[in-house]
């Protein structure tokens, strides 16, 4: 199975032999569904904040920004743009001259609405001595592609979405990297004025970040009037997972394993590496122009404003656990706040004595904590939030994707189908404990929820093992709390496309 030679390897990565013996099990025994006890929903698991509610919840954050506690941004933004031109690389190798389907006809008719029209518009007149427009006229749409995705243009189709022109200002045209900068100042500046956002990139596009940020610092610390701490990571050879053949022995090029990127779930260790009080956590691509940020803005506050206010009392509780002489009755009140507002479920707790319930709920509330953001749900492909079964027997928040519940089981398929809400990756969370000291969140990951899919190098297919999601296992034995928020507030841009929608204009 390993050879000796393989050790080398395995040391040069950081991964041990058990790590690499448990995945290779992994792929013989696969993962098992999650129980699924119901789709959360409206008063069964989401919080609907109340119009009257808001100002109150609003005042949380405010407050808890004028104190001491350290607050991050931190941006996952490593994926490559090149899923999002996948129309278009289709219409370049293709032998067609002309668009003819509906997406490629909306990129041309449309295509002085992005922001990026102008830079385009100076490559063509460079590399084809015309036009966009004049390419348009004489019918050369193939030399307008090439010059937006390929090296020899704006080389659009190889750099990462965080880089490319999204949004345009009367004076700027601005990259979701900008955005985020933007977004942070206006929800998670501290008392001083500081803001600290943490980018995770990939290995090969980190200078292109970080020269993109020596150009946008000084121009929006002086627009917002903030100082910003900027920092970047990236995803830890460790967590590469190894890849399988069909007798899931290892799988060898050249002789050689074959590892792949474990998927944003390797992204906890990066988390955990983070010394900040509360994050926030939000997709690279999910940003709007200033018009229309304001409700993306209250409603991250409002998140963040419900989860101090909830980890605030989760501390105080905890102090009070700490003696063995806590009477039954403020036992059952703390037990009443895991149940109402953490909704944790547990219908053996009238079975337990004192000291063991006392333990319980000391266990239960002494986790990392977090907020999840939820959208109603329109058919957007993903996750979704549910109540589930776990290992101790207990019922919990869980965001699941579709590949965690058992579709052949009519039951679960159904609570799936109905499901009200989606989850956009909208988190803000709380990682340290009531003693100020930081959770170790590697321990708070559910293994049993990675994932195997099918891929291949070479020509030859191979499995490959994904680590359990950032915000699906890798976040299993947090508090979880849903809070539902408006559409308003999620904006993906999976297609160039996307880009054309009013919000992004």
């Amino acid at each position: 199975m390993l050879k000796q030679t393989d050790e080398i390897t395995l040391q040069k990565r950081g991964i041990s032999t058990e790590k690499i013996e448990e995945q290779l099990k992994s792929f013989k025994t696969g993962f098992p569904y999650l129980k699924i006890k119901s789709a959360a929903e409206p008063q069964k698991g989401i919080i609907q904040i109340k119009e009257d509610e808001l100002s109150t919840i609003l005042s949380y954050w405010e407050e808890y920004l004028q104190s001491e506690a350290t607050i991050i941004k931190f941006v996952p933004a490593s994926g490559a743009a090149s899923r999002m031109f996948k129309d278009l690389f289709e219409f370049l190798e293709s032998d067609r001259n002309e668009p003819v389907n509906a997406f490629e006809n909306k990129f041309f008719t449309e295509i002085e609405k992005f922001a990026f029209y102008n830079e385009l518009n100076e490559v063509c007149k460079k590399n084809n001595q015309l036009s966009i427009m004049e390419l348009i006229a004489v019918k050369q749409y193939r030399p307008i592609v090439a010059n937006l995705l390929l090296e020899t243009g704006l080389n659009y189709g190889a750099l990462p979405k965080g880089l490319l022109r999204f949004h345009s200002y009367p004076a700027e045209k601005r990259t979701p990297m900008q955005e985020h900068l933007v977004e942070g100042a206006l929800y998670a500046s501290n008392k001083s004025n500081k803001v600290n956002i943490h980018f995770t990139v990939s290995k090969e596009h980190r200078l292109l970040f970080e020269k993109h940020l020596n150009e946008s610092l000084e121009i929006f610390e002086k627009k917002l009037g903030v100082t910003y701490n900027v920092s970047f990571s990236e995803q830890k050879p460790s967590t590469d997972t190894i890849a399988a053949d069909e007798n899931n022995e290892p799988f060898r090029d050249k002789g050689e394993l074959v590892f792949r990127p474990g998927g944003h779930g390797a992204l906890i260790e990066n988390l955990n590496d983070l010394n900040g009080d509360v994050i926030f956590i939000k997709n690279i691509d999910n940003v709007v122009p200033d018009s229309i940020k304001d409700t993306t803005i209250t409603f991250k506050k409002a998140i963040a404003g419900i989860l101090v206010n909830l980890q605030k009392q989760s501390f105080d509780y905890l102090r009070e656990l700490e003696y063995e002489n806590i009477s039954a009755a403020e036992l059952l009140v703390i037990a009443q706040f895991c149940e109402i507002k953490l909704n944790n479920h547990y219908d053996g707790l009238e079975k337990l004595s004192h000291e063991e319930l006392r333990n319980y709920l000391y266990n239960k509330l002494n986790r990392p904590m977090r907020v999840c953001g939820m959208v109603k749900n329109l058919g957007e492909p993903g996750g979704g939030p549910f109540l589930t079964v776990n290992s101790d027997k207990t019922v919990s928040p869980q965001i699941l994707e579709s590949s965690q519940i058992n579709l052949n089981n009519p039951t679960d398929k159904e609570i799936m189908d109905h499901s009200t809400h989606f989850n956009p990756v909208d988190l803000v969370c709380a990682v340290k404990n009531y003693k100020g000291e930081k959770f170790d969140l590697v321990k708070y990951v559910d293994k049993n929820t990675g994932f195997i899919s099918l891929k291949s190098k070479n020509g030859k297919e191979l499995k490959a093992l994904e680590l359990p999601g950032l915000w699906n296992g890798a976040m299993s034995d947090w508090n979880t709390i849903f809070v539902e928020v408006p559409i308003e507030t999620f904006n993906p841009v999976k297609t160039v496309n996307d880009l054309l929608r009013p919000q992004h204009q």
